[in-house]
């Protein structure tokens, strides 16, 4: 029997520095690199949930608030929203942190889904996942919308073919 996990079980965090070879010429960094960071951390929250090679299904949400500065720190924070029969919702916060000032604020938020695989690389049961906080369990009714917003939005799209 799999044993069950709230999403703090399997959370992630993550610091990098911003340094010039991650940022544009204007000294931001680099949205693809953003993505990048975002997408290993993902993974590394889903593999913990369930225990297997995870595969990135798709980003469904990406939302760039601030911009992040060379030599500026990112905390990157993942946690498992929602767990289907072998798809998870990841969330990951991205923050920006100014070590001169201690300023820290959110920068980019992103939903990821990730499919559990198994070992001849076939999608397999991403486990169970048990809210245990006010905020797990509201994060887990939010994920809930958007399944169910993205799987209506797939068959019409499909309905329309």
């Amino acid at each position: 029997m799999k044993k069950v996990k709230s999403p703090a079980d399997s959370a992630v965090e993550s610091r990098y520095l911003v340094m010039p070879n991650h940022a544009n010429p204007y000294g931001t960094v680099f949205g693809g690199v953003t993505v990048a960071w975002i997408d290993m951390v993902g993974s590394m929250a889903a593999q913990r949930h369930c225990g297997k090679e995870v595969v990135t299904a798709a980003i469904d949400s990406l939302n760039f608030r601030e911009p992040i500065y060379i030599g500026e720190q990112i905390v990157l924070k993942a946690a498992v929203n929602y767990v289907g029969k072998t798809s998870m919702e990841v969330e990951v916060q991205v923050f920006r942190e100014n070590t001169e000032t201690g300023r820290s604020s959110l920068a980019t938020t992103a939903y990821l889904t990730y499919v559990a695989l198994d070992k001849k690389k076939m999608p397999a049961s991403a486990g169970r996942l048990l809210p245990q906080t006010a905020d797990e369990k509201r994060r887990y009714s939010q994920a809930e919308l958007r399944v169910k917003a993205r799987n209506d939005l797939r068959k019409k799209i499909r309905d329309c073919s």
